[in-house]
């Protein structure tokens, strides 16, 4: 069964009501492949949830930016599953290299927040990736496959995980893998996954590219046949997001 393409926007910690409109507007009124060719989600940060979900169009989703590890309590700062099963907000993305490095989120803690926001019925964009001086060192298919390992150990059903393959070295960075690293990061991964949990789940979950993705590197990157799709920074905040989208038409094509 063929992968549908995915196409995830991470707004992080930007925006404001004015701003975030003003995407919302140019989105919904973008000429894009339907839910058939590609699935789109939204993570704009936690405050404009509400915001966007209201306004944005239907045939794209909507994405947190993270979860707490368990059922919610005397944790300030921090937002449950169980919250954004309330608000019917279906996605939430883990383990980004930025709460990795800057929170020091480790291997196995982020593993806990995938099982339990999957238990809690929200669908998971689980990210991994390498520093600059562990690819230097030839270390990447170990730390992409010990992060990806940490998850396996902790869950069994893989059918609402997208895996996000983010080199560190190339977020917000401009620099970006070569398409020929990235189908082979993603190749190697779905070998990791037929050997280390199964081949069916190796052929259908989605592993996606994130990493200065833009309007101009997107469509060979499409190409790429392990390639299922994008994890977006920057860009998603620029109309050129539309044509990020529009990639999909190329995938496998």
């Amino acid at each position: 069964m063929a992968r549908k393409f995915f196409v995830g926007g991470n707004w992080k910690c930007n925006g404001t009501v004015a701003e975030v409109n003003k995407i919302v507007k140019l989105l919904n009124e973008a000429d894009v492949p339907s839910e058939d060719v590609v699935e789109v989600v939204i993570s704009p940060p936690f405050v404009f949830l509400p915001q966007v979900k209201a306004v944005l169009r239907s045939d794209f989703a909507v994405a947190a930016q993270n979860a707490w590890v368990r059922k919610g309590g005397a944790y300030t700062g921090e937002i449950s599953a169980e919250m954004l099963i309330n608000l019917e907000i279906p996605w939430v993305i883990l383990g980004h290299s930025e709460r990795r490095a800057l929170l020091k989120e480790s291997n196995e803690f982020v593993a806990d927040k995938v099982a339990y926001a999957l238990s809690q019925g929200l669908k998971v964009i689980a990210c991994i990736g390498e520093t600059l001086e562990q690819r230097e060192a030839g270390e990447t298919l170990n730390v992409v496959s010990e992060q990806t390992k940490a998850i396996a150990e902790k869950i069994k059903d893989w059918s609402n995980v997208v895996l996000a393959y983010e080199p560190v070295w190339a977020i917000g960075t401009g620099k970006v893998a070569t398409p020929v690293q990235a189908q082979e990061v993603h190749a190697d991964l779905r070998s990791w996954l037929a050997t280390n949990v199964s081949s069916e789940v190796a052929e259908s979950v989605r592993i996606i590219y994130g990493g200065s993705v833009n309007a101009g590197n997107c469509v060979e990157l499409a190409g790429q046949p392990d390639v299922d799709g994008f994890l977006v920074g920057g860009a998603s905040l620029k109309a050129e997001f539309v044509d990020i989208i529009r990639s999909a038409l190329v995938s496998k094509s």
